[in-house]
């Protein structure tokens, strides 16, 4: 996984991307898939998210940390297990670079609570009888929402599918903190 991550040491940094408003703090525990270009990868994920700054770690199956990412006013840091740190000012660019699959932590902050990212161009929106977001068109990603079935309105989602382009996150999230 982190082979990829070799060709940062080379790499200019990128320019930060505009700050995006802050989506509200949670922390949550779960389990992640992705597919990009056909290759696939699997994790634990845990994620702190609090108003200045994202703390997410990529998990094995004992729960032993196999990436850490650090994301704040500072810019991005991704700590593979070997212990070496890759830096960017921009998380998303920092993730595709050194994962080889982008994480959009800035809008899945608020994707993941079930809401819209502050800014960004909406294609679509679908909602419940309850109101809560079934599928979500954002910035070039489809995302398709699971909700525990007796759950109400205010429920925040059991389960994320994002899509863009070659790439797709099944984000199962199995506890809120």
């Amino acid at each position: 996984m982190f082979a990829a991550v070799s060709v940062l040491a080379g790499c200019a940094l990128e320019p930060a991307r505009p700050a995006l408003p802050r989506a509200p703090a949670f922390d949550l525990v779960g389990r992640m898939a992705v597919t990009h270009d056909g290759r696939p990868f699997s994790s634990g994920v845990r994620w702190q998210h609090a108003a200045e700054r994202d703390e997410i770690w990529l998990l094995t199956p004992l729960g032993q940390a196999l990436t850490y990412i650090v994301n704040d006013a500072e810019g991005a840091v991704i700590t593979g297990s070997d212990r070496q740190q890759y830096h960017a000012r921009d998380v998303e660019a920092l993730t595709r670079r050194a994962l080889g699959w982008e994480l959009p932590v800035a809008r899945l902050a608020w994707w993941v609570r079930g809401g819209i990212a502050a800014d960004g161009v909406i294609a679509e929106v679908e909602r419940d009888p309850q109101g809560r977001l079934l599928r979500l068109q954002q910035d070039g990603w489809d995302i398709t929402y699971v909700y525990r079935s007796q759950d109400g309105a205010d429920s925040l989602p059991q389960r994320l599918d994002l899509k863009r382009e070659s790439q797709t996150i099944r984000l199962v999230i199995d506890n809120w903190r």
